[in-house]
């Protein structure tokens, strides 16, 4: 028989994180993260392409100094 008591709080801790990097991109957004001067955006007629350069390495950034920050 599962363990329905397992699977529930993993399906629980899964939309809490999902719902955490839901606000996490509604706050970058209104920092202006995603349009940052390195930002590649060329839009044509029939296609766009959006390339977050500068945002990913930002973001890169601060990921890693909070991690080298709770491993010690």
């Amino acid at each position: 028989m599962p363990n329905l008591e397992a699977f529930g709080r993993l399906l629980l801790i899964g939309g809490g994180l999902i719902a955490f990097i839901g606000l996490l991109f509604l706050v970058f957004g209104r920092l202006g993260l995603g349009r940052l001067p390195g930002d590649i955006f060329i839009q044509r007629e029939n296609i766009t392409f959006y390339l977050p350069l500068a945002t990913m390495i930002i973001i890169s950034i601060v990921l890693t100094l909070l991690v080298n920050l709770f491993r010690r």
